[in-house]
């Protein structure tokens, strides 16, 4: 069993990008959701509401973060060292630091409506929703439910058996992992309480709940009703439709591709 992909998402809900290795902290990978877009109020905007994000990709560097649209426009954003604090609506967050006026600028022409950038100065302050499989201590991005998401290629092709043809392969981007594995039986990573990437131990929080956002096409921004229609066939009980697992990190550690992927029950 082995470690095939990493993918990191700068900004929360805008592109990844596929990365060889990545340094894992308590809270999650480097440069993994520390950034994230509000509107003018302090609410989370996701692709979820405005699939156009998709379409925007964010590429960290030592000093912040790279922009750019599928046109070829770039913007650096500079960590911001003295930005506004700004009320926000991620659970458990509080507060998050303005990034520019001029990211803020740049977000708003493309997507068409008033949009602010901000930064998680302190990701040791939001803890993991005990609700969601959080224990005292554990820590996180502005990530949804966990620091970061498995997915597990066997259960992706399962899933690709279970669809019409006209709808598959599915992308697995389309499920935004941070960590994609194989050489494993279909849904076996359901049951792991641990797993060792490389040298770094994980705890598995919960088997994740997928949402509208599994349904945008990474390539077109359409949205459809695959896959969710066709897992909630398959994978539904407590009222949501379930595929991955969220892990929160019990070592610190850098992690590569072709990293040998040990479970634990």
């Amino acid at each position: 069993m082995q470690l095939t992909r990493i993918r990191v998402y700068p900004v929360k809900s805008l592109a990844g990008t596929d990365v060889e290795s990545a340094r894992v902290n308590p809270w999650g990978l480097e440069d993994d959701r520390r950034w994230a877009i509000v509107d003018a109020g302090g609410t989370k905007v996701t692709a979820r509401e405005v699939n156009g994000l998709l379409g925007l990709t964010a590429v960290g560097h030592a000093d912040g973060v790279r922009l750019s649209d599928r046109a070829g426009s770039t913007l650096d954003v500079a960590f911001p060292s003295d930005g506004d604090a700004v009320a926000v609506t991620h659970k458990r967050q509080g507060t998050a630091s303005a990034a520019s006026a001029e990211a803020d600028a740049w977000l708003t022409e493309r997507m068409g409506g008033p949009l602010r950038l901000v930064w998680q100065p302190d990701p040791t302050a939001r803890p993991i929703d005990p609700a969601l499989g959080g224990l005292p201590g554990d820590t996180m991005t502005l990530a949804d439910g966990a620091p970061l998401l498995l997915v597990n290629e066997a259960s992706l092709d399962r899933l690709d058996g279970w669809l019409d043809t006209a709808d598959r392969p599915l992308d697995v981007v389309r499920f935004r992992p941070n960590v994609v594995v194989d050489g494993l039986e279909a849904f076996a990573e359901d049951t792991w309480p641990f797993v060792t990437i490389g040298a770094v131990r994980f705890r598995t929080t919960m088997v994740c709940d997928r949402c509208v956002m599994t349904t945008i096409d990474p390539g077109t921004l359409e949205r459809g009703s695959e896959p969710i229609r066709t897992l909630a066939k398959h994978r539904r009980w407590e009222g949501s439709t379930w595929f991955g697992t969220r892990l929160a990190p019990l070592d610190t550690g850098t992690i590569r591709v072709g990293d040998a992927v040990a479970p634990e029950w």
